[in-house]
């Protein structure tokens, strides 16, 4: 049942997790975009970033962090209990949230962080690639050697984003030099990802996002686009998406078998991540699922990554939610949503702008979305 929770006087509040880290002009842009549309749906008030040394005069307090709450500690330390209080995740230990805990290590005696088990990789092996996390240059020179007996080898940092941070190298050498562009204390404190390499891969987003009572799951269709330097990046998301959890997702679009085994694969791993690791939570998951052609021909399927915090395709998402919010006969929905770059684009007259400017770091860029007819062909 979806309803409105009565108004309890609280504030929305945005919170950068690590100043470093999604804190260019566009992401605090985007983040606070998306607070203040949480927080006139929820009845709250907007309050801004949130300040530790201040008191804050409406409460409680619903976070829009910037990336995923790297501890338990931390994030109880904030006020942060369940999924209810925020819009994004929590995990118990910083590696949780990255592209590491994909994989398993090459051996028992491999190097690790804090935390981590080997529980998680034994569970999802139907639902991934086939590849390794190393948490050393050793390590992952072994691993990249077993997996170009097979063929191609993509290297990848585990906290890009966006298409960023990874290489395709082809043989032992290649892999060598590519390691050696690597700090080595990044690899021992966040690791490196070594996978087998589709060719000309189609990659599927699969999530969910809870707000109060309402539970909206999809999937959909990633597009690449060109940045400002000309870099192959990110450009977008092309949604369907339900009103329920993922069973909904499945009765009530009846999605293609390829399709079905992403989401299948996506929720596999999403209840991986609740099994292995107590203290997790999230009130919005996305996983990447990628489709291709790997190793002598062999046609595959697997999660790349998974997202716990606001993410490209959360200006889908934000109509989504109001849309079912605004009508609760609604049940279903596409969406599409874009990162345009350079001061030329050209933007619909009837899209969702949650972002124009010229970012200090990447540029011209616009981000946006739009809602279209549920007939449309987006996947």
């Amino acid at each position: 049942m979806d309803t409105v929770l009565k108004n309890t006087g609280g504030s929305v509040v945005v919170w950068s997790a690590d100043p470093e880290a999604y804190s260019s002009d566009h992401e605090r842009a985007t983040r606070s975009n998306f607070a203040q549309r949480l927080a006139a749906l929820k009845q709250f008030r907007f309050a801004g970033e949130y300040d530790a040394s201040r008191a804050h005069e409406y409460t409680p307090l619903y976070f829009v962090p910037s990336d995923t709450v790297s501890s338990t500690q931390l994030a109880r330390s904030l006020g942060i209990s369940t999924l209810h209080d925020l819009f994004g995740g929590v995990v118990p230990y910083p590696f949780v949230a990255t592209k590491a805990i994909t994989h398993p290590l090459v051996g028992r005696a491999a190097a690790c962080p804090e935390g981590w088990t080997q529980a998680f990789a034994a569970s999802v092996p139907d639902a991934v690639l086939d590849g390794y996390t190393a948490f050393s240059l050793e390590d992952a020179r072994w691993a990249g050697r077993q997996l170009l007996e097979n063929g191609l080898v993509r290297v990848k940092a585990v906290c890009a984003t966006g298409g960023r941070g990874q290489s395709t190298v082809t043989d032992a050498e290649a892999l060598d030099r590519c390691l050696a562009d690597m700090d080595e204390s990044v690899i021992a404190a966040n690791g490196v990802v070594i996978e087998e390499n589709l060719e000309n891969p189609e990659t599927y987003s699969v999530g969910q996002v809870i707000v109060d009572h309402l539970i909206v799951s999809y999937y959909g269709r990633q597009r690449m686009t060109q940045d400002n330097d000309g870099q192959s990046v990110y450009g977008g998301s092309d949604l369907t998406l339900v009103r329920g959890n993922f069973d909904a997702l499945l009765a009530t679009t009846s999605p293609p078998p390829a399709l079905c085994l992403a989401i299948e694969q996506a929720r596999r791993y999403n209840k991986a991540v609740i099994d292995c690791f107590p203290g997790f939570f999230a009130s919005r998951v996305n996983y990447d699922v990628a489709q291709g052609v790997g190793a002598g021909g062999t046609w595959r399927s697997g999660v790349l990554e998974q997202s716990w915090r606001v993410g490209g395709a959360t200006g889908a998402e934000m109509i989504a939610i109001e849309s079912f919010w605004r009508d609760p006969a609604l049940d279903r929905i596409r969406v599409s949503c874009f990162e345009a770059y350079g001061a030329a684009a050209e933007i619909p007259a009837d899209a969702q702008v949650h972002y124009r400017g010229i970012d200090r770091k990447t540029g011209h860029l616009t981000k946006y979305a739009l809602q279209k007819p549920y007939d449309s062909d987006t996947t």
